[in-house]
């Protein structure tokens, strides 16, 4: 049973830096497609970025181009989020997210079947 645990959230001002990780445990995780949603307060969830199963594609929401690049190591079963520029509406918890590498990547991120429990970022002013 594949499962996913988020850690690096926090608390940071506008315009910091944090990075997000997400460990990911069973023996097929070179067998997955990996992504991170959010989720704003009183908001659905939004796909932020998601990483073909050999890290070769990307995708983004137009909302992070530029500011968020995820990566994974796949020798490490661990995903990143690398998060610069922070802005106040990029508050909201971060899933980790992953499925089947058996189409491709997307920016819907009701494609994914399987989800960490979440971690909080919150950006202040």
């Amino acid at each position: 049973q594949v499962q996913l645990v988020e850690s690096g959230g926090g608390l940071v001002q506008a315009g910091g830096s944090l990075r997000l990780s997400c460990a990911v445990s069973g023996r097929t995780f070179s067998m997955l497609h990996t992504g991170w949603v959010r989720q704003p307060p009183g908001e659905e969830r939004e796909f932020v970025a998601a990483i073909t199963s050999n890290g070769g594609r990307t995708s983004y929401a137009d909302s992070v181009k530029g500011r968020f690049s995820i990566s994974r190591d796949n020798a490490k079963n661990t995903v990143y989020l690398q998060m610069n520029n922070l802005k106040t509406e990029d508050t909201a918890v971060y899933y980790c997210a992953a499925k089947p590498n058996i189409y491709g990547i997307s920016t819907d991120s009701t494609s994914f079947t399987i989800w960490g429990q979440g971690t909080q970022v919150t950006v202040s002013s």
